[in-house]
């Protein structure tokens, strides 16, 4: 799909200055250059163009608001000049998988005072010796390259949003680490208080049983005290009756 009919898609009946993120990855430039973007996106914040066929970012619109730039898998070698003018407020540019070569194809980015993360993966400029101190150096407003500061401590997660460093590699895990540990600790104590209860319960079932089955026999020692009592009072008329009858014959 040609690139200013994917945009035209993009937008969705919204109006180009409402449009906050544009990603119009795997469609096709057709010579190379950004087609159908043009200056109306003027709250623009992140645009992704990966593999579209791009050799040239000079007819890149102007985006004032424009913070993140993905342009990786593309065939571009230079021309970057643009970019300080038409995106001054850029934080993060993914050139991977580009044509850089050298570094002086990346030092018209020196003019860029708001560029914290670049990314050359996969260009041939990474080959070249002492190539993250040589683009640290030319570079000096960068944190991070390749996802890696000065002192090789990874980006995180929320770095595009806030900007802040990274830490050591794997306080995280440690982090993680304790809090499980933490959890299953918490994990224990709860098995152990709920098998004392389930426990306490079962004593008090007991109880209770042993409770039941005195009653029952209580309850059955007075039904039989009853019955004798009632078979010897039935037994007291019978021998009043009986002598009232003599009595008679008499």
């Amino acid at each position: 799909m040609e690139m200013k009919k994917r945009i035209s898609l993009e937008l969705r009946n919204r109006n180009p200055a409402e449009v906050v993120e544009l990603v119009v990855d795997n469609c096709r430039s057709s010579d190379g250059e950004v087609e159908g973007l043009t200056d109306e996106y003027t709250e623009l914040e992140i645009l992704s163009m990966v593999n579209v066929g791009l050799s040239s970012l000079s007819k890149l619109p102007s985006l004032p608001k424009l913070r993140k730039l993905e342009v990786s898998d593309n065939t571009i070698s230079g021309g970057l000049d643009a970019l300080a003018e038409k995106c001054p407020n850029l934080s993060y540019l993914n050139l991977s998988g580009n044509k850089i070569k050298e570094l002086s194809s990346i030092k018209a980015l020196q003019n860029m005072k708001s560029l914290k993360s670049l990314d050359l993966y996969s260009c041939e400029i990474t080959a070249l010796d002492d190539y993250r101190e040589g683009v640290f150096e030319l570079l000096p407003q960068l944190t991070f390259l390749d996802g890696y500061d000065q002192e090789d401590n990874e980006v995180p997660d929320s770095e595009g949003d806030n900007g802040d460093e990274a830490g050591p590699p794997g306080d995280d895990d440690d982090d993680d680490d304790d809090d499980e540990e933490e959890e299953e600790e918490g994990s224990e104590g709860d098995d152990e208080v709920g098998l004392s209860y389930l426990m306490k319960e079962g004593i008090q079932d007991e109880e209770d049983d042993g409770d039941y089955v005195e009653e029952e026999e209580d309850d059955e020692e007075e039904e039989e005290e009853g019955d004798e009592d009632g078979i010897r009072g039935e037994k007291r008329k019978r021998d009043a009756e009986d002598d009232g009858d003599d009595d008679d014959d008499e």
